[in-house]
């Protein structure tokens, strides 16, 4: 990006809330039912149905705005905002306008070591429309209503990302947060969480802000980067050029590496809002506020000070387990498994050898067909000396998917170290001989040799010998 222009960005996340039953009905929020099958009357607005308020989005909603130190609306509505597309049978999205249930909030990002604050608008509950499907129709589109009365809890945010690893830091900053509050299961995948980039740029001396374009519908973290990156670099190139950018929403095409025109930009006063004579104002208590702060779960920052302070990690392992909250799980219920190793031992195992398998298989660790018993348990016999660190490693893998038990997979591949001093020390004086040329140099000071030496012996071994005990016989020789 050239230095004289800086890209202004705020994100609208759609944030899926994990309830059982629609917002305004009773139909199922399931994944990957048979097309149409949980559109219910009332979520296709048929004359003379009423929509009844689902309690746990209202208490999803204060969740969300209690730890992004929020306001929340003790008196908040929900109005119609009117618009005609196919996926939205009855002409109208219930959403909220005037009074959204969270307003001014904020939450703070590392970005390069430093703490950025990150201003929040809104937050507003409304339902989810359903999903045109255009592939593979011969032609024509196709209507999928399962997902429409979905509860969405949208977070806008105001224009204070400068760069497009911003917005993504954003982005993975709400994703952690809502994971951790339990509100939404994080799947992208699925559309759990999806996000809308407003993007326009300016030159970097200039206070007033450009006119902004949105990408709509950027479901990953490398697609919001990217989109931002093109969309800011193609309103660049019409400045410099001399023409003006048309307010307008646009789609991101990954094949083809560019952002395309989908329809001019509406107002808010383009949706004829008004406050939906079918839903009563919804009052809120201070005593179910208060309820919900006290059974609010640690979030990702302070369980980052815990592990620093409790478990002795330093500042940036604590984080990249603090910041994932499936690995955080685990391990901390490694942590409660393990009889003999340390906290910052089970840490380096994590972040090290099981971060490769699941970055390898392209899961995360509530996928990872290991449990935390298992894990302290191969961890454990690597403390204690019964297997090398190669073997522990080669034992998750084995043991990873596998019924067998540990104690079989290593009489299996035959996997106990011999830590045995009379047997390894028979062992060395045999390398020993044979590489007299090396034993001369080490004894003559050179103890780097040490290593080649200690590598035959493994090798001899067929990498069963201790190293460690392997080590102190050599140098007592």
């Amino acid at each position: 990006m050239k230095n004289n222009w800086e890209i202004v960005i705020g994100l609208e996340i759609h944030v899926q809330l994990n309830t059982v039953s629609k917002i305004f009905s009773g139909s199922s929020t399931g994944f990957g039912a048979k097309p149409n099958s949980q559109a219910s009357i009332i979520d296709l607005g048929y004359p003379g149905v009423l929509p009844v308020l689902n309690q746990s989005v209202i208490e999803k909603a204060i969740k969300f705005g209690l730890a992004t130190n929020a306001k929340i609306s003790r008196k908040t509505i929900f109005s119609r905002k009117n618009y005609f597309y196919p996926d939205l049978p009855k002409g109208y999205q219930i959403s909220q306008l005037e009074l959204p249930i969270v307003q001014e909030g904020y939450v703070e990002i590392n970005i390069n070591e430093d703490i950025k604050k990150i201003r929040i608008t809104r937050a507003h509950l409304e339902e989810d429309a359903g999903k045109s499907i255009h592939e593979g129709s011969l032609g024509k589109s196709k209507i999928d209503l399962n997902r429409a009365g979905t509860p969405l809890l949208e977070i806008v945010s105001e224009p204070d990302m400068r760069s497009a690893a911003e917005a993504s830091s954003y982005m993975k900053y709400v994703h952690l947060l809502v994971t951790y509050l339990g509100i939404c299961d994080g799947n992208l995948q699925e559309g759990s969480l999806r996000c809308d980039a407003n993007v326009s740029v300016k030159p970097r001396e200039s206070k007033k802000l450009g006119t902004r374009t949105e990408i709509k519908n950027l479901n990953s973290f490398r697609f919001i980067e990217k989109a931002i990156e093109i969309e800011a670099q193609r309103q660049i190139e019409i400045l410099e050029s001399g023409g003006t950018i048309i307010q307008e929403t646009r789609l991101f095409d990954e094949e083809k590496q560019e952002t395309r025109p989908m329809r001019s930009k509406e107002e808010a006063n383009d949706y004829r809002y008004f406050p939906d004579p079918d839903l009563l104002p919804v009052v809120i208590s201070e005593d179910l506020i208060e309820s919900i702060q006290q059974s609010m779960p640690e979030l990702p920052n302070q369980k980052k000070m815990r592990f620093i302070n409790e478990y002795q990690l330093d500042k940036n392992d604590a984080a990249r387990i603090a910041h994932d909250f499936d690995l955080a799980t685990f391990f901390e219920s490694s942590i409660n498994h393990s009889k003999h190793a340390s906290p910052k031992q089970l840490a380096n195992w994590l972040l090290g050898k099981l971060s490769n398998m699941v970055n390898e298989k392209n899961i995360n660790f509530s996928k990872l067909e290991l449990d935390p018993f298992d894990v302290s348990s191969i961890v454990d016999l690597y403390i204690l000396g019964n297997l090398s660190q190669k073997q522990a490693g080669e034992l998750l893998e084995y043991k990873h998917g596998s019924e067998a038990s540990i104690e079989d997979l290593i009489a299996e591949h035959k996997m106990s170290q011999i830590s045995d001093t009379h047997e390894l020390s028979n062992l060395v004086d045999k390398i020993l001989i044979e590489n007299k040329v090396q034993f001369d140099e080490y004894k003559s000071g050179n103890d780097k040799v040490i290593g080649y030496l200690i590598g035959k012996v493994l090798q001899a071994s067929k990498g069963q010998a201790n190293p460690k005990v392997v080590k102190e016989i050599i140098e007592r020789k």
